[in-house]
């Protein structure tokens, strides 16, 4: 308390050659003047916003101590200073370490793209146990409400890196993160970005899908998107050898899931239409929805560039909410079974460790209610 009432420009001090330096513009900082290898020396322990008085006097005492050994305090904290990393130092070793866990290339090479191109021109060359919340601040603010989905992710790659540096013996205290709201506006609904059709329009948009031209398999892509409620990126990876026509079913491996857990997804009378019309166009390749070049599945933007032609302000994600209120509001089946459907975890982990099945057949049976309500107009 005496420490935040000093405001009067002076050196004050705590004993044993601890001094807290008010300056004329309000600043407070500490120094410890001490006696090294027969000379005297000032040295710097940080300003007050960073250092405590209990965490400025433990290091008065240890720089003390190191000097009556005949030591040199100041040549061993650069020696620290120069084994702590820069930030950008450091987003390359968590980078390294955790990209074998992750489920695609090209997700780790996202991972490390979206910090070089927002953080680092605001920490590149910071070394991390120097980061603070108003650095954080400055990454997000430009991006917070224009890319509100992006920021959000920037945030947690900054917290993800801070919290290794602080796990590497890099840095102390609390991470920047945590703090970093509060200075930052709210920002819209998190789904806004998912804008989605209302399931009444689902069969006009069919319609309107299986005429406005284009790549027949992107038109066929995503007809089958929405008759199974799936992620984009699982059907845009989706193989001949996923599908079993007889048993009528889907199996995406775990590796694709959000999950990280094998999803069968069961197919109506329309979806089996539908692969079996791919399979007609295609060639002798393995993914079901190829793109251009050999090999290689379609473009995660294909989707979105139909809608985009269509003139329609929406999304290929929101699709699933399309499904999902549908279900809510014209089936009578239980809501764990829409949730099953579009493989959601579930939260509860109570609840989570007594289910043991997906459902299957009650999925089956809504799936096909589904299939039925999209393409009722055909």
């Amino acid at each position: 308390m005496q420490v935040r009432a000093m405001k009067i420009a002076g050196r004050y001090a705590d004993g044993n050659g601890l001094y807290l330096i008010v300056d004329p513009s309000g600043a407070k900082r500490w120094l410890l003047r001490t006696v090294v290898q027969g000379r005297r020396r000032d040295i710097g322990l940080g300003g007050t916003s960073l250092v405590s008085l209990a965490e400025a006097r433990e290091k008065a005492s240890s720089f003390r101590k190191l000097a009556r050994e005949g030591g040199d305090p100041l040549a061993e904290r650069r020696k620290v200073q120069a084994s702590v990393p820069t930030f950008a130092q450091a987003v390359q070793t968590v980078h390294d370490e955790h990209k074998a866990t992750w489920k695609n290339a090209k997700h780790a090479q996202q991972w490390i793209t979206t910090l070089q191109t927002y953080a680092y021109p605001h920490l590149n060359a910071k070394p991390v146990d120097g980061i603070t919340t108003p650095d954080v601040l400055k990454v997000l603010a430009p991006i917070w409400l224009t890319k509100p989905e992006t920021a959000r992710r920037v945030r947690q790659r900054i917290g993800t890196v801070l919290d290794w540096a602080k796990a590497a013996g890099h840095r102390a205290g609390e991470n920047p993160i945590d703090g970093v709201a509060k200075g930052l506006p709210k920002q819209t609904d998190r789904d806004e970005h998912h804008s989605a059709l209302s399931y009444a329009e689902v069969s006009a948009f069919l319609d309107q899908l299986r005429v406005c031209g284009g790549s027949e398999a992107v038109r066929l892509g995503f007809e089958f998107l929405i008759l199974t409620a799936a992620r984009t990126g699982e059907v845009l990876g989706m193989t001949w050898s996923e599908i079993d026509m007889n048993a009528r079913l889907w199996m995406v491996p775990a590796q694709r899931m959000k999950a990280g857990r094998e999803h069968r997804v069961p197919l109506s009378d329309p979806a089996l239409a539908v692969l079996t019309r791919a399979k007609a166009i295609s060639t002798s390749g393995e993914l079901v929805f190829p793109g251009r070049s050999q090999g290689r599945p379609l473009s995660n933007m294909a989707f979105l560039m139909v809608l985009r032609r269509m003139g329609l302000n929406i999304t290929p994600h929101g699709f699933r909410s399309s499904f999902r209120d549908w279900a809510a509001e014209c089936t009578s089946l239980p809501r764990e079974v829409a949730e099953m459907a579009l493989a959601h975890t579930v939260e509860n982990r109570v609840e989570a460790a007594y289910r043991r099945g997906d459902l299957l057949e009650k999925r089956r049976e809504l799936m096909m209610m589904w299939a039925n309500w999209a393409t009722s107009s055909v």
